[in-house]
């Protein structure tokens, strides 16, 4: 494992690159703390989820109450004004 600070990884980011492509584990600290850790794109990254569509349909739900006017008081904060 090689270990390199911020400033070192800004100089030699071509050479730390090469050494993730090549298997070797790279990791940046800022200071002495260990902040990422560099590997190749196709070993890290899982697929995204699939996304279905309408897949929180019946999480959520209002009632009539939605469409009354709000209190004044609370319409005054959401205008930003200061009456």
């Amino acid at each position: 494992m090689t270990t390199v600070t911020v400033h070192y990884a800004k100089t030699h980011l071509s050479k730390l690159i090469a050494a993730a492509e090549r298997g070797e584990e790279v990791v940046i600290a800022r200071g002495d703390k260990p902040a990422v850790r560099l590997t190749p794109l196709g070993q890290t990254l899982p697929a995204p989820p699939a996304r279905r569509f309408g897949a929180l349909r019946e999480e959520g739900g209002f009632d009539e109450s939605f469409f009354d006017p709000l209190p004044e008081e609370e319409l005054r904060l959401w205008e930003g004004r200061e009456d």
